[in-house]
């Protein structure tokens, strides 16, 4: 591990590190303050452009990127009360009446500092668990794969919420998509249509890039004007009281960063949980709960510690056994696929040096996020005033050109603007997207380990059932799945009392 973190570090002080690293938080602030963009969107469009670059020079940028979006978002939630990205709708309850109080400095200070201070929590936490995580994975074997790859889905479709039933129906509606091509089972191809295109599958970067980047410009398309109504009119003052008070309150800095970390690790819940999470603990426990909602410094710094520490707790599950804990990690795991890195037990076992890289990329990309946030605030919530039909061709002309320069293949763009499409219908009739995009990426690891599972126990479908682990996974995801029920029933049975 020592000498793969000598090896990672000499590489991410080289010329070619330090400027990949800087694009990638360039592009991720940029990307987080333009409301209906985020990391998911800025990834999706870098990742066709990565093809041909050396893998640690991929993962820098990416990396650059994840760790840049969160505190870009935040610009525009505490200036414009817009977030950028779903996770910072929690920092406009108290962000934005800040700024109405000329102390938009303080309320940008206190996100700049929470979130590059809870995501080195998070990213902390990740390399902690990483050498517990290699013992752990090597008691996996099939079974316990197909009962991991239930579990995530059944843990994506809790995590929508009231969207319940739409989160099942976009995750099954992945399924079928992963089922689509080669079946190594029956040697048949499978849903293809006759397609040549089809026989290998559904491409995850086109149809990543549809989802995400295309969807989200179709939508922008529609709405017309600019992302945001006015600018920003009070000046950026007061900074420093804002770091410091972070530090003043660390305990809820530190509670934020915990609930963020945890929350991140469960695949497919994400950041908007976690800092929601984090924003209602904090009022709960506050002994001047009024106050919040109405421009209480501690209502920033929660969201925001959590916000950012999700990153790193989200990539214990993408790294160790390649499900993705969040919409960023499953287009991150697309990259690592794209260049040819298999994420799972044997990344941690046999490849250090890219998990090192992953480390180092997220932990330098925090701090910097924040330190060039705070150098170009006032500039960079400008970006939202870029009318849509200059923003929306100039994305999609990148997007496009970088999925056919990918493969040079047509039937990737064409790919990428069926899903487009798909995911702009999604945002329409509020269909999560993220419960389709793990259950594509899931979907072929659940058909695989089933199909193992079933060999090696001769046919005996109880091979789910015996292992401890393999048990234990199972028990999880039925209480997953009947935890609506029970809450809703839990809600019925107050509001009777209530009524009575």
């Amino acid at each position: 591990m020592f000498e793969a973190l000598g090896s990672g570090l000499a590489l991410l002080f080289t010329w070619q590190g330090t400027l990949y690293l800087c694009l990638g938080v360039f592009v991720g602030l940029i990307f987080g303050a333009v409301p209906g963009l985020g990391g998911t969107t800025a990834i999706a469009l870098l990742m066709p452009l990565t093809f041909g670059m050396e893998p640690w020079l991929a993962i820098t940028m990416i990396g650059g990127v994840m760790g840049a979006t969160s505190f870009g978002g935040s610009v525009s939630a505490i200036l414009l009360n817009t977030p950028g990205i779903a996770p910072n709708a929690a920092t406009c309850f108290d962000g934005y009446p800040l700024a109405q109080q000329g102390k938009a400095g303080m309320a940008i200070g206190a996100a700049a500092a929470a979130s590059s201070t809870g995501g080195l929590i998070g990213i902390f936490t990740l390399v902690a668990i990483i050498p517990i995580a290699k013992q752990i994975v090597l008691s996996f074997g099939p079974p316990e794969f197909f009962m991991l790859a239930m579990l995530g889905l059944s843990a994506i479709a809790v995590s929508t919420g009231n969207s319940f039933l739409r989160g099942l129906i976009s995750a099954l509606f992945g399924l079928m998509l992963a089922l689509v091509g080669y079946d190594a089972v029956s040697g048949g191809y499978r849903f293809t249509a006759d397609i040549e295109y089809l026989y290998d599958g559904i491409p995850l970067v086109p149809a990543l890039v549809g989802l995400f980047a295309l969807s989200e410009m179709i939508n922008l398309t529609v709405k017309g004007g600019t992302v945001a109504e006015a600018a920003p009119s009070r000046a950026i003052t007061g900074v420093l009281p804002g770091i410091l008070s972070v530090y003043r309150n660390w305990p809820i800095l530190l509670r934020g960063s915990a609930i963020g970390t945890f929350i991140g690790a469960l695949p497919g819940v994400g950041g908007t949980v976690a800092s929601f999470l984090a924003y209602t603990a904090t009022v709960q426990t506050a002994k001047d709960r009024d106050s919040f909602g109405k421009g209480n410094i501690k209502g920033v710094i929660a969201p925001e510690s959590a916000n950012n520490a999700k990153d790193g707790g989200s990539l214990v599950p993408t790294l160790s056994f390649g499900i993705p804990g969040s919409a960023e990690s499953a287009i991150f795991l697309g990259v690592l696929i794209l260049h040819g890195i298999e994420p799972g037990p044997m990344l941690l076992i046999e490849e250090e040096e890219v998990v090192v890289s992953i480390v180092l990329a997220l932990t330098a990309s925090t701090v910097l996020a924040s330190a060039f946030g705070l150098m170009v605030t006032r500039q960079l919530s400008m970006v939202t005033l870029v009318n849509v039909n200059i923003l929306v061709p100039a994305v999609v002309s990148v997007a496009l050109v970088g999925v056919y320069a990918l493969q040079g293949q047509f039937g990737d763009v064409v790919l990428a603007m069926v899903f487009g499409i798909v995911g702009f219908l999604m945002i329409r009739f509020e269909f999560p997207r993220i419960t389709l995009v793990i259950a594509l990426v899931l979907g072929e690891l659940a058909e695989r380990s089933y199909h193992q599972s079933i060999a090696m126990a001769d046919g005996d479908w109880t091979v789910f059932f015996v292992r401890e682990i393999s048990l234990l996974l199972f028990v999880v995801t039925a209480l997953c799945l009947l935890l609506p029920a029970l809450r809703y029933a839990f809600g019925r049975r107050r509001a009777g009392e209530g009524g009575a």
